[in-house]
């Protein structure tokens, strides 16, 4: 603004300096122009009156120096000049000033010289004898005067300039100064100049609106942070030119990205060639949806286009994480696939036996051989059908029971009871130990994970072997832990035998029974409760299951 200012100021002053000496050197021009024809008129009738009196003498006593003086007759023959020989001269007669005194008894005229640069200026008289006396001065035009001039009118113009220049510089900081000192921030209380009272005004009402116009974007943005950083899903948006305008932490984390990147191209964020062209589909105007993997995560990507005057202006691109969906819908599909695998084992034997007695290929005294087999495999059908369903029930959280006081100790007492015969078939021994503790809890969900847990125990054991049942406490979490000396687990097989249908010992399991859900009955059942379980097992001595209960609340 100081140096604006400072320019301003020297145009200014240059135009001034230029139009003033313009103007003064016209009005002085005119003025001794006026001068020296006045002049001239005096000194041709002081001339004239002495002619009249001395006849030719008169132009004896004219010194050097003086003007030029002609003398001509009335016919225009010059008599007499005292700059050129009058003999040489040529007739006068026709001159403009010439004319003029004879018809009037005076005369002046003013000629101009295009290559001097100069003009002279003739005064006439006529004489009583009809003779004219001409006094005539020679007198610089406008240009030539300039011209003449030339060196001290730029020495007067520098010196005048240097001068403005001083002048501007301090009148432009003594200006701007105040200007420069204004508290922006209170606007109001500054004391300047009159003529920037509304100016400040203005910007203190734009400030203040300003002010609640910031603090309201940065309570939306501060909102809309909060929301996408909370997010579990990735979050982007980015321009035509792929460039992250917007972004949350999820995105980072499911592309592998880091921070420093996110200001970055959006192509930088990750290098898989799918994601690469998804970004390019989306720029395009298209709606992409796809699956892609991220550092061994499987998410679904998907981008919508922003459009703007039917130009793609941005697009949005949400990342979800859908490795346990997918997982989930593996784990069904292997589910159905496993149901009706064993779903049709015991429905082929059924049918199968059902036919040979139908077409009487069975003789009487087997009849009731076959018709045992097919009982044992309808049991076997139904008890995989209640294995399902009690699955469905607890995946859903479906299950209509109620929370009911139960003494664990009688509870397991219970269920050594009803498998009995089935440890004395297979020569395991149970036993018993821990105190009387209760517990508010699912006592059907909790008897269905113990009961498992123990008939499993006592399928793969060994032949006199033992079934170890032991209630304790931690804390104020009940503990129930089940343990045999039978086949027991691999480290590999413990992290799958919670896996529906997964069996350690596939041929061992055809030759006792079983449907293959019993574990996994327990684990949804123990998350239903909201306990914990935990495997202990040395392959070829025995597992130990241990089922810590939540606290009563």
């Amino acid at each position: 603004m100081t140096k604006r200012i400072f320019k301003s100021i020297i145009l200014a002053s240059v135009i001034v300096l230029l139009a003033s000496g313009g103007l003064t050197m016209g009005v002085l021009y005119n003025h001794f122009g006026n001068q020296l024809e006045e002049e001239l008129r005096t000194e041709a009738e002081f001339l004239s009156i002495a002619v009249e009196n001395e006849g030719m003498g008169a132009f004896d006593s004219i010194p050097a120096e003086a003007e030029r003086i002609t003398y001509i007759d009335t016919d225009g023959t010059v008599l007499f000049d005292n700059r050129s020989d009058a003999e040489d001269m040529e007739n006068h007669l026709d001159r403009e000033e010439i004319q003029e005194a004879m018809a009037d008894g005076s005369g002046m005229a003013v000629r101009d010289s295009d290559t001097l640069s100069q003009r002279t200026l003739y005064y006439a008289v006529r004489l009583s004898d009809g003779t004219v006396l001409r006094v005539s001065s020679v007198q610089y035009n406008l240009p030539g005067l300039l011209g003449g001039m030339i060196q001290p009118l730029l020495i007067i113009l520098i010196l005048a300039l240097v001068l403005a220049g001083v002048l501007a510089s301090r009148l432009a900081k003594q200006i701007v100064n105040p200007l420069n000192g204004l508290d922006l921030d209170h606007p109001e209380e500054n004391q300047t100049y009159e003529e920037v009272a509304p100016l400040l005004t203005r910007i203190n009402r734009q400030q203040k609106s300003l002010q609640a116009e910031i603090a309201e974007a940065k309570r939306q943005q501060e909102e809309f942070s909060m929301i996408t950083d909370n997010m579990e899903e990735g979050f982007l948006v980015i321009d035509s030119h792929t460039e992250v305008l917007s972004y949350n932490s999820s995105a980072l984390k499911l592309l592998g990205a880091r921070e420093k990147d996110a200001r970055q191209s959006v192509l930088a964020l990750n290098r898989s060639e799918n994601f690469q062209k998804t970004v390019e589909k989306v720029l395009s105007g298209q709606h992409v949806i796809s699956n892609q993997e991220f550092q061994g995560i499987t998410c679904q990507v998907a981008a919508n286009p922003v459009f703007q005057n039917g130009k793609v202006t941005g697009a949005v691109i949400l990342i979800l994480d859908v490795t346990e969906k997918m997982k989930g819908e593996q784990m069904r599909r292997e589910f159905t696939a496993n149901v009706s695998h064993e779903l049709k084992t015991p429905l082929t034997s059924i049918s199968g036996f059902a036919e040979i007695i139908s077409d009487g290929f069975v003789k009487p005294e087997d009849t009731k051989k076959f018709a045992g087999r097919i009982f044992k495999e309808a049991q076997r059908l139904i008890t995989l059908v209640n294995d399902v369903i009690k699955i469905s029930q607890l995946d859903e959280g479906k299950l209509p029971y109620e929370k009911e006081n139960v003494d664990l100790y009688e509870l397991v007492r219970e269920i050594f009871m009803r498998m009995e015969d089935h440890a004395k078939a297979e020569g395991v021994h149970c036993y018993l130990y821990g105190p009387h503790i209760k517990t508010n809890t699912v006592k059907t969900i909790l008897d269905e994970i113990i009961y498992n847990l123990c008939d499993n125990g006592i399928k793969y054991n060994k032949k006199g072997g033992s079934l170890t049942v032991t209630i304790s406490q931690e804390g104020e979490r009940p503990v129930i832990t089940v343990e045999d000396t039978g086949i027991g687990v691999s480290e590999e097989d413990q992290k799958r035998i919670f896996e529906r249908f997964y069996r350690v010992d596939k041929s061992h399991s055809k030759a006792i029974g079983g449907t293959g859900l019993g574990l996994s009955i327990v684990k949804h059942g123990t998350m239903f409760l909201g306990a914990d379980m935990k495997v202990e097992s040395t392959l070829g001595e025995g597992s130990k299951f241990i089922l810590t209960l939540p606290e009563d609340q």
